[in-house]
């Protein structure tokens, strides 16, 4: 494409020039002119055009050499590659299936403008605050964890993936295995990677992790932790049958065991009857510590989420999260507060729910019809993903890889296991389509999937 536009300084062909000329897409163009523009090797300039870099001068400083920095730095200790993929903000022509966060088009944005105009007319919002977080919104998560705790038992953070950090550095030490569901959340395999664990996985199925499996990992381990989704396991959709609540409730009081609830997706429940409450709601010993977000349910910006605990785990868990970073903004919480306390708050919820029940149809139904019935278990009762079996014998990072050439963003399976995955997979986010669009958008990646 740098030979279309000539020397440096020389203006490129239109979009629609350069089409003809390579008999491609606009998305693919624009793709290449970012990518492009990303590394230095195109001038975009807005009103004007897009120009052939310069080229560097002759008495320009020659480039850093940083290669002393693998000697210095040693093996990676924390591989977050999967995870780094899923934080990459998506080029805007993009189809992100394999988002984690709602598009815009279903995030609070207008509920969040009124709540930050009265957050602002607060005093005190520059100030510090206490370290555990505002009263009033350490309150609502009390309420949230199904009322088992006490406002000083909470502590507000900088949303979930921060909290899970600190949960894995507080409650065991490096070196210590951490049983975890099998397949489970990238962001959780990193955090525990990062923080010297071994993660063990527990098979799972649609009911949620298999007790006697759990019971003898506890067993074989010596585990003193575990990190589990009890309502709309990422990624697979899971909820934890009554009869397993029951049995991992007697586990960790058998074992001596802390567990980990990440409850992400209570806000995401698109069926009735409503979702159990929190596992945290029945324990009345400290076993359970309890994580929960608003940043999945409003919007990426909001950075607001909560660990509840109790006992000795609270003054290490408070203690982690102070070496951290001492406080999140009061501003931010006063905005977290002004939204959740506001008459439009639930509107937002119901409003959302309609609206992520029929992507997930539709984007269900577009994979059966294209992948055959087999590629879906079974379709999720809540949460934002859809769990596909891939064919046997298909790689799912070269369908990933190839389908990003295309602008079709989705996450390959296996980084979603602690172990070896038994079969390819792809988690592909339901709430990024909309419903018109789902059927086209699963024919191409149908297409790419029988290429592979």
């Amino acid at each position: 494409m740098l030979a279309a536009g000539g020397a440096a300084g020389s203006r490129l062909p239109s979009v629609r020039a350069l089409m003809r000329e390579f008999g491609v897409g606009p998305a693919t163009v624009q793709h290449a002119l970012d990518r492009l523009a990303h590394e230095g090797l195109l001038d975009a300039q807005p009103g004007r055009g897009t120009f052939v870099a310069g080229v560097k001068q002759d008495n320009a400083p020659p480039p850093a050499d940083t290669a002393w920095q693998t000697v210095a730095l040693g093996p990676g200790r924390a591989p977050a590659e999967a995870l780094g993929a899923l934080a990459l903000v998506p080029a805007p022509h993009a189809l992100a299936l394999n988002a984690g966060y709602l598009p815009e088009d279903l995030q609070a944005t207008a509920q969040l403008a009124t709540a930050t105009a009265r957050a602002l007319r607060h005093p005190g919002l520059w100030t510090r605050v206490p370290t555990e977080g505002l009263h009033a919104l350490r309150a609502w998560f009390t309420e949230a964890a199904g009322g088992s705790c006490q406002p000083h038992e909470v502590t507000i953070c900088p949303g979930t993936q921060p909290a899970l950090a600190a949960s894995f550095r507080a409650l065991a030490a490096p070196g210590d295995p951490v049983l975890m569901e099998s397949p489970t959340y990238v962001g959780a395999l990193a955090a525990a990677r990062a923080a010297g664990l071994h993660p063990i996985p527990v098979p799972m199925d649609a009911d949620g992790v298999r007790p006697d499996f759990l019971a003898d990992a506890f067993r074989a381990t010596g585990a003193r932790l575990f990190y589990c989704q009890p309502t709309h396991a990422n990624p697979t959709g899971a909820v934890l049958s009554p009869q397993r609540r029951a049995a991992v409730h007697d586990l960790l009081a058998r074992f001596g065991a802390f567990l980990i609830e990440d409850d992400w997706a209570r806000d995401f429940h698109l069926e009735t009857p409503a979702p159990a409450p929190p596992l945290a709601a029945a324990d009345r010993d400290g076993h359970v510590i309890y994580l929960r977000s608003l940043t999945k349910c409003a919007a990426p910006g909001l950075r607001i989420g909560a660990i509840c605990a109790r006992g000795a785990a609270l003054g290490r868990l408070r203690a982690a999260r102070l070496i951290d970073d001492f406080f999140v903004p009061g501003l931010l919480q006063e905005i977290a507060l002004q939204l959740l306390t506001a008459p439009s708050w639930p509107r937002h919820l119901r409003g959302l729910r309609t609206a992520l029940r029929m992507r997930r149809d539709a984007l269900a139904a577009a994979l059966r019809a294209h992948l055959g019935p087999d590629c879906l278990a079974h379709v999720p009762v809540g949460g934002l993903h859809l769990w596909v079996r891939l064919p046997d014998g298909v790689s799912d990072e070269d369908v990933a890889r190839h389908a990003a050439r295309a602008d079709i963003l989705v996450s390959a399976g296996r980084h979603w296991f602690p172990t070896d995955p038994p079969a390819p997979f792809l988690r592909l986010s339901f709430a990024a389509i909309r419903p018109e669009a789902a059927d086209d958008a699963v024919r191409r990646l149908a297409a790419i999937i029988r290429a592979a």
